[in-house]
């Protein structure tokens, strides 16, 4: 299978375990023959950065997101000053990019893979109950060898194949089509406006010719 490329949402790494986690993930893409592609990371532009994801995205057939802890709280409080107060700590949130692009994603049919670092706040769409699996895993290689891992991935990587496929068959030359297998209905909805003005007008031209002729041999008889 030729290489396909996939979009990889996960911030920028803090330590150098975060950063062998997500080197580790993008060799482990490699060996599958997919091609890892991370705004800021491996993939940059001078466009503002939703415009860049996107259209990195819709180069891309699927995405994988790394939801490594981006801040912590030692302590703190959720709805803070209401009746409903909780006192919270050791609380670790992952970047919100990781919620952003899993959300654009969705939106572009993305079969998700998901890899979230044990200990992470269970939020949004990092939780699961949703289309996709959510793998909680240690920052550690051994986790990407594991049996659900592969599972998770072969199935996922399963996904992606499809979704190129159904992208290229979309994107095939419409010369492949044979029109005498489509019926007028598809043929005039197959037309640019332009195209469809320009019969309408010649037969309009028609018509008139006919009418014109009619009423003269008619005249003459």
């Amino acid at each position: 299978m030729n290489e396909l490329d996939v979009f990889v949402s996960v911030g920028g790494t803090a330590t150098d375990k975060q950063e062998a986690f997500v080197r580790a993930v993008e060799d482990r893409l490699r060996s599958e023959g997919l091609v890892p592609h991370t705004v800021g990371r491996n993939t940059f532009s001078s466009d503002a950065p939703l415009k860049t994801v996107t259209e990195l995205m819709d180069k891309c057939s699927g995405t994988v997101v790394i939801a490594l802890e981006r801040m912590y709280f030692a302590e703190g409080f959720d709805k803070r000053g209401g009746e409903k107060q909780k006192a919270l700590s050791d609380v670790k949130l992952a970047t919100p990019w990781n919620q952003i692009e899993a959300a654009m994603a969705y939106s572009h049919d993305h079969p998700l893979l998901m890899v979230v670092e044990e200990g992470l706040k269970s939020e949004g769409l990092l939780e699961r109950g949703y289309d996709w699996y959510v793998q909680w895993v240690q920052l550690d290689t051994a986790s990407l060898n594991s049996v659900e891992f592969n599972g998770v991935l072969a199935s996922w990587k399963s996904k992606i194949s499809e979704s190129h496929k159904q992208k290229q068959e979309r994107k095939s030359p419409s010369a492949e089509i044979d029109p005498t297998q489509l019926t007028i209905g598809q043929l005039i909805s197959g037309l640019k406006p332009a195209q469809l003005w320009s019969i309408l007008v010649i037969l309009g031209g028609l018509i008139a010719g006919s009418f014109a002729l009619g009423a003269k041999l008619i005249g003459g008889t």
